[in-house]
């Protein structure tokens, strides 16, 4: 049966939600910004697979941002955004560059909501900030945000210092604030996705399962290290510098022995040098590199297109919510 256009748009409308609304995308699946891991093609392919693909400018020079946007609108006519860690010496030129460039969405994160958000919507552009509390949730709303991503500390790279974890962050900031939700934080599968939604979150945003991806700029040594991974696998450390999830590996063993020893923090600065989160991820040294990934990695075992992961999630999450339908008590 034909479906005529004025039934067609109140079906579409039916099925959208206050995420995919915002965003204009098919569904409420975020593409987490990830450094080293989150260049134009994955941002692209989540993007023409129904989600928000994000460039993750953490990891890049504004000629490198430049480069990676100029070729994800060659390559997606849909929607796509860029994540912007407020806390890196560029969040000023990058911001810049956002608005030049049109960008729709910006996510920022690792810093203060209210300093780019009325510059940033004065030109249109959504912005959505990275909490890891309650505090800061409300922060958002009150610096205008159009959206808020809650993070459990199950997530891979930074993370609060509080460890407040997804299940119990996400109704407690749904409690608080009225803008929408984004759950973040060990989230790779469709029944993960419904759980989020049933504690009050309108979208997810997905980060270690599209690290795990064919189009994820990740190093071959790294994704393999993820499909490797268990449920013990990973390690919250460096907490008296910025929080950070970890594949345990030596240069992780390394950090624990400084750590024990009562390191300072320059001592541990030194440590870290210069490059170690490229040499992990970017570049695949899977001793002495960093290797942020989340808690979910055990979970994840096969490399997939990204639209491919879309579509398992989003036939999971149907699935679960008809399995639950049939439970009453």
């Amino acid at each position: 049966m034909r479906i005529n256009n004025s039934k067609r748009n109140k079906y579409y409308k039916k099925a959208m939600n206050k995420i995919t609304s915002l965003f204009e995308i098919k569904y409420p699946i975020i593409q987490g910004g990830m450094i080293w891991c989150s260049g134009w093609e994955l941002a692209a392919a989540v993007s023409n697979g129904g989600g928000l693909g994000l460039i993750g400018s953490g990891s890049m020079t504004p000629e490198i941002l430049l480069e990676h946007i100029s070729k994800c609108k060659k390559a997606t006519n849909k929607p796509f955004g860029i994540n912007i860690p407020l806390l890196f010496p560029s969040a000023d030129e990058f911001i810049q560059i956002a608005i030049k460039e049109n960008i729709k969405v910006v996510f920022t994160s690792a810093g203060n909501p209210a300093k780019y958000t009325a510059t940033l919507k004065q030109h249109g552009i959504k912005v959505v900030h990275v909490v890891a509390n309650v505090k800061f949730a409300k922060k958002c709303e009150e610096a205008g945000t159009d959206a808020v991503v809650a993070e459990g500390f199950e997530a891979g790279g930074h993370n609060g210092k509080e460890e407040t974890t997804t299940m119990a962050m996400i109704p407690q900031v749904r409690k608080e604030i009225s803008i929408p939700l984004i759950a973040a934080g060990g989230i790779a599968t469709g029944s993960q996705m419904l759980a989020a939604f049933a504690l009050g979150a309108d979208g997810v945003q997905v980060g270690s399962r599209f690290v795990a991806s064919q189009e994820s700029s990740a190093h071959p040594n790294f994704k393999q290290k993820i499909l490797d991974c268990n449920d013990g696998s990973t390690k919250l450390t460096l907490k008296q510098l910025v929080p950070v999830r970890l594949i345990k590996n030596k240069f992780l063993e390394q950090v624990e022995e400084l750590e024990k020893r009562g390191a300072t923090n320059e001592e541990l600065l030194v440590l870290l040098g210069k490059g170690r989160a490229k040499s992990g991820m970017f570049e695949g040294n899977e001793d002495e590199g960093e290797m942020e990934i989340g808690q979910v990695s055990g979970l994840i075992n096969t490399i997939l297109p990204a639209s491919e992961i879309i579509k398992n999630m989003i036939a999971e999450f149907n699935a679960a919510r008809n399995e639950l339908t049939k439970i009453s008590f």
